[in-house]
């Protein structure tokens, strides 16, 4: 006899398949995870090596193109339109006289708006057509003082655009005069004006490459109507080492196949060749006047001479290039090395990556006349000791050297402008008025104030000043925001290397060792400067002896982010800060009592605000591990100033630093701001 089953029973029953199934189904779901992941991974897999196979590619594609581009380079050359001079000429026309809204006259009141309004009785309108009239009247008076007032202004305005616009057309006639006094040089046979003139040719061709050098020492001999010059070659280097690069899946890296060596000696001799018939294209298609019976061509590379271990010019290529001979070739047909070995019966090093020379021929030195020289690190001039007028040359051929065009004002009634230069670029050029300051002192601001007067006065779209000294953070501040570029001493030399021409400031010597950098005491902290508002803000610290700046170095800004101790420098912000200084109180110099921390608009990034938006500004005290210690609230900004001084950290008797509210304001900015702390910006 059978038995029926317990309820209880059959729930324990049903409760087991329940989780059977949930077992089962978890496990289906991890098992199309798995398979979903290992397929993830396949594809990643896949992407990773298509994209390393593809940057393989790229890479030898890149390789490809350089060695196109040297094997072509004098058939796109030759392609290239040839240097005039009427290229650098300038328009003689001038922007149109723009008046603005004082073109349109004053409207005149319409009487028949002014119409009388209410009165029940004859009085009282009457007393309405009065006040009317009284209104009209009133209105017309104020309209017509307005529209006097306009006609003045306009008078003035167009009185004023008269005299800016003969200004600017007698600096155009004087620069055009300029170019045709140096193509007339060149019509007489005059060895310095046909140097100028080649020389130029040479620095406008837009058919080197921007790395392949462009330095050149050239002298003219009139009698035999040759041009004698040496021009600097590119190095070895130039000639990828590097043939092709394959992706190795196996070893998940790239592998550069290098290229034979008996492949880049080939390529490169064919690209000195090519630079020698270059230069020659460039020279007599630029020949316009028939200057140019012949030119007397060496080519050299400024390396480490083999047998001394010096740098020295080493010439692998040399050529004399008649002007019958010359012009009868097809460039874009030829073979560079023949045409130059055994068309021009040149000479061409066999082993130019060993710097094996060849025998040269004529030299710029042998003429006897003139010689424009940019290069030769024996030969740098002394800019210190150099001739002014030969000073202000350099600075001008360092501007054609840039790709503009520049020449030197007259020496009378330059209205303190030494080069006139103009920027071709279609945006951001235009023209240039170029002040030189041989100083070995630091040029006063008052200069770099001049020479904003001169840019305002000229027209120009930006001024540059050159010095062979430097500039304190007075001229930093007055030039900052403003369309002014200063060029220290140091930073001459570096564009004058840079681009092919040498100069060096003092007697050479061998460089000092560089001064290890003093050991930064890690007991330093972290002042992080937070405020409300978009306003952007210049924070500065200024290292003081009561409320002098120790030294112009102490005064810690955009251009000077540190003192020369390093105890106060820059510092990167870290939310939610906007700005930041590191200081080691402890390593501040012993004269030292005060910290005054200030802060000013922006003039590039914010140029018509003011310190309203300047508000809830708090200093945040942290230590090394960027851990708050404390807050210091400053004092808000008000309308109309733009600089503002923060606070002071000053020296206790004990040794201790005690934070003194500031709140001074400065509608003038910086340059307001910092005669206060001693800076001369005046």
């Amino acid at each position: 006899m059978s038995r029926r089953s317990s309820g209880l029973v059959g729930v324990w029953a049903e409760a087991q398949r329940q989780q059977q199934r949930q077992r089962e189904a978890e496990a289906r779901l991890r098992r199309e995870r798995e398979r979903e992941a290992r397929a993830q991974q396949r594809q990643q897999a896949r992407d990773y090596r298509e994209y390393r196979q593809a940057e393989a590619r790229r890479r030898t594609e890149e390789l490809d193109s350089e060695v196109d581009a040297l094997q072509g380079l004098l058939a796109s050359g030759c392609r290239g339109p040839a240097f005039r001079a009427a290229m650098l000429l300038r328009a003689e026309e001038v922007e149109p006289f723009s008046p603005g809204h004082l073109a349109v006259p004053v409207t005149m009141p319409d009487p028949n708006q002014y119409q009388a309004q209410g009165g029940w009785t004859a009085g009282r309108r009457a007393q309405a057509q009065a006040e009317a009239r009284a209104r009209f009247e009133h209105d017309w008076q104020a309209a017509q003082a307005a529209e006097t007032r306009r006609q003045q202004q306009l008078a003035a305005l167009h009185h004023q655009y008269a005299q800016w616009a003969e200004s600017q057309l007698a600096e155009v006639r004087g620069y055009n005069a300029s170019i045709a006094e140096v193509s007339a040089g060149v019509r007489r046979g005059d060895p310095e004006s046909v140097v100028e003139y080649f020389s130029a040719a040479l620095y406008a061709s837009t058919a080197w490459p921007e790395s392949f050098p462009r330095r050149i020492s050239a002298a003219y001999d009139p009698a035999a109507r040759q041009l004698v010059l040496d021009w600097e070659l590119p190095g070895f280097d130039v000639v990828p080492e590097t043939k092709s690069v394959r992706y190795m899946v196996t070893a998940d890296e790239e592998k550069e196949t290098p290229r034979p060596v008996s492949q880049r000696r080939s390529l490169y001799r064919d690209v000195l060749a090519q630079c020698l018939l270059l230069v020659l294209h460039d020279l007599f298609a630029a020949d316009e006047h028939g200057a140019l019976e012949s030119v007397a061509l060496n080519g050299f590379v400024d390396d480490h001479d083999p047998a001394t271990g010096r740098q020295t010019q080493i010439f692998l290529a040399t050529v004399m290039a008649p002007r019958s001979t010359f012009t009868q070739m097809h460039l874009e047909q030829v073979d560079a090395v023949s045409c130059l070995a055994d068309g021009l019966r040149g000479q061409l090093t066999a082993r130019p990556d060993q710097l094996v020379p060849v025998r040269l021929g004529r030299r710029p030195d042998d003429v006897g006349n003139h010689v424009v020289t940019h290069g030769g690190a024996g030969d740098e001039p002394d800019l210190y000791d150099m001739d002014p007028i030969v000073f202000e040359s350099l600075v001008a051929d360092l501007f054609r050297a840039m790709g503009m065009q520049a020449v030197m004002t007259q020496r009378s009634n330059d209205g303190g402008v030494d080069v006139d230069a103009l920027d071709p670029a279609p945006i951001r050029g235009g023209k240039i008025v170029v002040q030189v300051k041989r100083y070995r002192n630091t040029v006063p601001p008052t200069a770099v104030r001049d020479l904003y007067g001169t840019v305002q006065d000229q027209g120009a779209n930006k001024g540059v000043l050159v010095t062979t000294s430097g500039f304190g953070p007075g001229s930093h501040t007055f030039a900052n925001g403003k369309p002014l570029e200063l060029i220290s001493g140091s930073e001459l030399v570096d564009l004058l290397h840079r681009h092919g021409l040498h100069g060096r400031l003092g007697e050479r010597t061998a460089p000092a060792p560089a001064p290890a950098p003093a050991p930064q005491p890690e007991d330093h902290n972290v002042l992080g400067m937070s405020w409300s508002g978009a306003v952007a803000l210049d924070v500065c610290a200024l290292v003081c002896s009561g409320h002098r700046v120790l030294s112009d170095d102490h005064f810690v800004f955009f251009n000077n982010p540190r003192t020369p101790d390093g105890a106060v420098r820059a510092h990167p912000a870290t939310p939610p800060d906007k700005a930041a200084l590191r200081v080691s109180f402890e390593a501040l110099p012993e004269a030292a009592d005060r910290l005054a921390l200030v802060a000013a608009i922006d003039p590039e990034t914010n140029p018509d605000a003011d310190l309203s938006g300047f508000t809830d500004a708090r200093i945040r005290l942290l230590d090394p591990a960027l851990t708050e210690l404390g807050q210091l609230e400053v004092s808000d900004g008000r309308a109309g100033e733009t600089a503002l001084v923060l606070g002071s950290f000053r020296r206790r008797a004990s040794g201790d630093w005690d934070f003194v509210v500031g709140g001074k304001g400065y509608p003038g900015g910086l340059e307001q701001l910092l005669p206060d702390f001693g800076i001369a910006v005046e």
